[in-house]
């Protein structure tokens, strides 16, 4: 096994940060705020003043917060007269992680172990590598500032609570905004293998309620049968996935092509010999860059105003309730492309790829920051018992994020 202090051919300092990151427990169920403070006396000992935003949980009490810090340019550090905020990039990153509740690790995953040329632990990827990257790089940035060298200011985003439907961000972008401080650019760091992502799918979580009536199973007339009416539904988002799939409406740098429909999860029923008053079911429904719900909603509805008159002939207290539970919008390329031409000439590749998954960057673009995904690790490894990141990933990231800083010197 090697130590984490045997890694001298590798960026020591980044690895030390991630082992620091990877040791707060910041499941998305608990607080961030322990890795928050850390990071936030790290940036002041830098001389920076990070901004903090909450969360405010059921109890009113802040449990969760980001944390956005700005070295600024024209020679100044936050706060003075000459500091310079607008502008620049924003290198961004979310503090939370999956959980790792039934997984088969092979070693604690929140104590970061580094074996042959890769490190594990929960997070190593998803995404507290880039992170660590980014805060190597601070004390770089700063010197640079002190010296009139930074021609536009870098900027570093942590985020809290993007597993659970990107919900911290907004709250960050907002205060930005009523600051006033709109960066030119935003990367967002998710494990790409340092490729360069331009644009991902949106992702819409819906929830269906389906209210039968009950009574008992040798008198199914009497009663309105909740699963069958739910599995009917299901049906036909099933053939409207279908249709999506067989439409024309396709972007071929997708690594899936078209928008989809995937049924989630589904519970209901209490007995056998019981039609079932109650059955629920989710579903997602992630759409490409150039569509939205108003694709699919209108004919969800329609179904279930259909259903919902057989339904009510029965009894006219059943019916179908749906609600949106999430919502992430889509990342789209079509405002960065300065941005991508930047990007491919710091990395490896120039290729431009587009993803299923979603992220914060659909937040950013939405607020005017054009946004591109580029970050160490490979999310084949994220969510997974045993996640890793290789450690020649932190080290091109180090290479492309001090290529990126010369970018913004004077």
């Amino acid at each position: 096994m090697t130590s984490l202090n045997q890694t001298s051919s590798y960026p020591s300092d980044s690895i030390e940060w991630l082992k620091r990151l990877i040791a707060f427990d910041t499941v998305s169920r608990h607080s961030n705020l322990a890795l928050i403070k850390e990071v936030q006396a790290y940036c002041e000992s830098l001389g920076l003043e990070p901004v903090l935003t909450f969360n405010e949980s059921q109890d009113k009490t802040q449990s969760k917060a980001n944390l956005f810090v700005s070295v600024p340019a024209s020679g100044g550090l936050a706060g003075e007269e000459s500091a310079t905020l607008n502008g620049g990039i924003v290198l961004s990153g979310h503090t939370d992680v999956v959980p790792v509740d039934g997984q088969d690790w092979a070693s604690d995953p929140f104590k970061a172990e580094v074996r042959g040329d890769k490190l594990y632990g929960r997070g190593a990827c998803d995404m507290k590598g880039f992170i660590a990257c980014a805060l190597t790089l601070l004390p770089q940035a700063v010197s640079l500032s002190k010296l009139g060298k930074l021609n536009k200011p870098l900027h570093v985003a942590l985020s809290f609570d993007e597993e659970v439907g990107c919900l911290g961000a907004p709250l960050m972008i907002e205060e930005l905004q009523q600051r006033g401080v709109q960066p030119d650019y935003c990367i967002v760091g998710e494990p790409s293998s340092m490729k360069m992502v331009v644009a991902h799918k949106g992702i819409s979580v819906f929830r269906c309620s389906v209210h039968g009536k009950s009574a008992h199973s040798s008198l199914t007339h009497q009663g309105v049968n909740a699963i069958s009416y739910a599995a009917k539904l299901i049906g036909f988002i099933d053939e409207l996935a279908g249709r999506l799939a067989d439409s024309d409406q396709t972007d071929p740098l997708f690594d899936v092509p078209y928008s989809t429909l995937s049924i989630g999860t589904i519970k209901g029923g209490t007995a056998t010999n019981i039609v079932p008053n109650l059955c629920e079911f989710t579903f997602d429904y992630r759409n490409l860059p150039s569509m939205g719900t108003a694709d699919i909603l209108p004919a969800i509805k329609q179904k279930i105003g259909e259903l919902n008159e057989q339904m009510q002939q029965v009894d006219t207290n059943t019916g179908i309730e749906i609600e949106q539970l999430e919502s992430v919008p889509a990342m789209t390329d079509t405002e960065s492309e300065a941005l991508q031409q930047l990007i491919a000439g710091l990395v490896s590749s120039s290729a431009r790829h587009k993803v299923a998954y979603a992220t914060e960057g659909g937040q950013f673009t939405n607020a005017g920051i054009p946004t591109v995904i580029c970050g160490p690790g490979s999310i084949e490894q994220a969510h997974k018992a045993n996640e890793f990141v290789e450690l020649e990933q932190l080290a091109q990231c180090d290479v492309f994020l001090n290529k990126l800083l010369e970018t913004l010197q004077s």
